[in-house]
């Protein structure tokens, strides 16, 4: 045996160590067969036996105890240099796209997304376009509708419901409306106020400038509950629009769901969303 593969020393330092294949497979993530079949290979390259097998485990030979040894210093010498590549490593970036009102949402969850010593950053790009996630645009895109592209995979996330809001400050009666342009206007939520019967005293060309003109007394505005309900300085000024109301679903490209960093991600955004759903369906006002 001239080339010795690291990685099968590896996996006989865990077998060896564990005393059997079970154990050594919780420790790899390799299948006991896999890892059986392994060790007959470096045994066959190596002519020695390292191992006497049994049916409560594998006891080491005295070539195996000796192998065992120097693979030992093998792991202690690639110490620093794994510690050191772990180091230099940038974790992956992971890309979520949602609408501002949305996004502004998530960050109010940021403590249950993103954590010290995660193997992945979070990039949160706010637009009220729909991103292409089959050509990788972005990872991770919440909608108000499932995936269409074949390549990409949907998770529902919860219902989301919209009513119209003042500033405490102001009495409804008294006010107009404001909505965002009819250009800028893109969800059917900003659409429907152009739908209605009533005067719209100010436009605005994004849904954090409409949010502020509700805020500062402009007029009404319609906006998610899960916004206005949590904002203290707003108060419904009318019923909730069940026609507006929508499903939310997590869409990610087919390919990538499966992998660790993002598997741990969509759980958690899954799980703010449960935890949330009073507050997303205007069931709570404010949160308590």
């Amino acid at each position: 045996m001239t080339d010795a593969n690291w990685d099968d020393l590896h996996v006989f330092l865990h077998v060896a160590e564990a005393g059997g294949l079970s154990g050594a497979a919780k420790r790899t993530g390799l299948s006991a067969p896999t890892l059986g079949r392994r060790m007959v290979a470096l045994e066959q390259a190596a002519g020695r036996q390292f191992f006497l097998r049994a049916q409560t485990g594998y006891t080491l030979t005295d070539d195996g105890r000796a192998l065992l040894e120097r693979v030992r210093v093998m792991r202690s010498a690639a110490m620093p240099v794994e510690a050191y590549l772990s180091q230099a490593a940038e974790a992956p970036m992971i890309r979520i796209s949602a609408g501002t009102a949305t996004a502004q949402f998530l960050i109010r969850n940021i403590r249950a997304l993103s954590q010290r010593g995660d193997p992945f950053r979070l990039k949160f790009v706010t637009s009220e376009a729909i991103l292409d996630i089959g050509h990788r645009e972005i990872d991770l895109g919440i909608r108000n509708r499932p995936a269409e592209a074949q390549n990409a995979a949907s998770r529902k996330l919860g219902i989301l419901r919209f009513a119209p809001y003042c500033s405490v400050s102001v009495a409804p009666e008294t006010l107009d409306w404001v909505a965002l342009d009819r250009d800028t206007a893109r969800h059917p939520a900003a659409k429907w106020i152009h739908r209605q019967d009533v005067r719209v005293a100010v436009e605005a060309s994004s849904v954090a400038t409409l949010h502020d003109l509700i805020r500062a007394g402009a007029g009404i505005g319609l906006m998610p509950c899960m916004i206005g309900d949590c904002d203290p300085t707003l108060a419904r000024a009318g019923p909730i629009v069940e026609d507006l109301t929508e499903t939310q679903f997590l869409v990610m490209h087919d390919d990538d769901r499966h992998r660790a960093p993002m598997r741990t991600l969509i759980d958690r955004v899954v799980r703010v969303y449960a935890d949330n759903a009073a507050i997303l369906s205007g069931a709570r006002p404010m949160p308590g």
